[in-house]
């Protein structure tokens, strides 16, 4: 089901009370919500699948035209399409023009007037009548009058879920409750049904663009302006390495007490997505080099333990020289990061855009990996022959966890830091745990 209308008429905020949540931004200016958001509903026991869309107008710039793009594609693959009014502005030309799309696809529809606070703008309300959609749906998205009402016929619309079949909208959420199973029950399979990969970086380094390329379609709205992505876009994906769900997220800025509104709330549901991925593709804009910006969100994913790839987007930009300059100071400036490979592409042309799914799922892999017990230990027992801890021995190790491996080592004597060190990088090697975080945990006796 979308919910679709012109900017600033409360799209967001009827979707929020449908869900019981602020699962969308919203804030009192228009063109907050950009992309296609996807959430899960349910009322009365009937599970559903809500679409907030962008504001819808006819015309307009570059990317509200983007944005208007998005609607359409959602109403055309929609079961039932929500068009909300707000009926304290009444009938515009952007809602006609709205009406007459809808009714140009065929998708039943229901039609809201919103803001309608209280019995007085109820008259008000049946102007609307006008745009053929049938009798209007009164109710207070903000205050949530008559919102239950609305809820209740919605569903009548839907209908029994057992005794429908699927289309547009539904059918995709089936494909993706159906990919999400085929995970969970793969042999050997380990770690979550579904991994998340979370797509973060600064504003404008080409975010989305990569997005669009890794998942086959233009999901997400792309423009010069920085900051076009405002919210987190989950969706579930068929990759050559299985299904993935992919999360992009709006850009990261500088951490200021003048963030206020939509990108308060966007850089918190970016930390969100950051704080749940199984892996994160840390986005730089070669062109620029990596900047301090770059420098500290690094050093923040690296605090969340999650497994990092480290994309250079727009590489064709770049001259021989600037790219060895550009490498280097990857080396040296995200050094922390450790092991995290490195790939250069380019997402507008697709360019290496393809070795991005391997390097995340090996990272996975080893995120989730267990070593048995006995594996560890003679492996251990090889590392200290070959190197033996100064003042130290260790008497047996014992993995504590997974994501990341976390490894308990019982020693008789303090381990200095430098050994520690070597113990890890050996560990990495040996047991082929590549570009994950390893923990490691001593624990002093006997």
């Amino acid at each position: 089901m979308v919910v679709a209308g012109r900017p600033n008429v409360g799209k967001s905020t009827l979707v929020n009370r449908f869900v019981g949540r602020r699962a969308a931004v919203v804030e009192e200016r228009p063109g907050v919500t950009r992309d296609r958001l996807e959430l899960e509903a349910e009322w009365n026991g009937r599970a559903f699948l809500l679409v907030d869309t962008g504001g819808w107008l006819g015309a307009g710039n570059s990317l509200e035209a983007k944005v208007a793009e998005q609607a359409r594609r959602a109403i055309k693959a929609a079961d039932l399409v929500l068009v909300v009014v707000d009926v304290t502005v009444g009938v515009t030309t952007e809602d006609q023009d709205l009406a007459r799309l809808v009714k140009r696809t065929g998708v039943p529809a229901m039609l809201v007037a919103n803001k309608v606070d209280n019995s007085a703008r109820e008259a008000d309300a049946w102007e609307l009548v006008s745009l053929g959609l049938g009798d209007p749906h009164l109710v207070s998205a903000l205050h949530g009058r008559h919102t239950g009402d609305l809820l209740d016929e919605l569903v009548k619309r839907l209908g029994p879920a057992a005794e429908r079949t699927t289309s547009g909208i539904e059918d995709r959420a089936a494909e993706q409750d159906d990919r999400e199973l085929r995970v969970e029950n793969a042999p050997g399979t380990g770690g979550p049904a579904c991994p998340r990969v979370a797509i973060v970086g600064r504003p404008n380094v080409g975010k989305s663009t990569l997005f669009n390329c890794l998942v086959g379609e233009e999901r997400s709205v792309v423009h010069d302006v920085p900051g076009t992505t405002r919210d987190a876009i989950d969706t579930v994906f068929d990759t050559s390495e299985g299904p993935v769900r992919f999360v992009d997220t709006a850009g990261m800025k500088r951490r200021s007490r003048s963030a206020v509104g939509s990108e308060y709330f966007a850089m918190v549901r970016a930390l969100q997505a950051l704080d749940a991925a199984d892996v994160v593709l840390l986005v730089i804009d070669a062109s620029e080099g990596v900047t301090h910006q770059d420098q500290r969100l690094a050093e923040r994913i690296g605090a969340s333990g999650s497994p990092v790839v480290v994309v250079l987007n727009k590489w064709e930009l770049l001259e021989t020289e600037a790219r060895r300059a550009v490498l280097a100071d990857v080396g040296d400036r995200l050094g922390f990061l450790g092991e995290s490979p490195v790939l250069k592409v380019s997402a507008l042309t697709g360019l290496g855009v393809h070795r991005v799914l391997g390097a995340f799922r090996q990272a996975i892999d080893a995120y989730h990996r267990r070593v048995p017990t006995g594996e560890l230990n003679r492996v251990l027992a090889a590392i200290q022959a070959a190197h033996p801890a100064p003042g130290s021995r260790i008497r047996y190790a014992v993995q504590g966890a997974t994501d990341p491996p976390t490894f308990t080592l019982f020693a008789t004597h303090r381990l200095p830091a430098p050994y520690l060190r070597y113990v890890e990088r050996r560990l990495r090697e040996v047991l082929d745990l590549g570009p994950t975080p390893i923990k490691l945990r001593v624990r002093l006796g006997g």
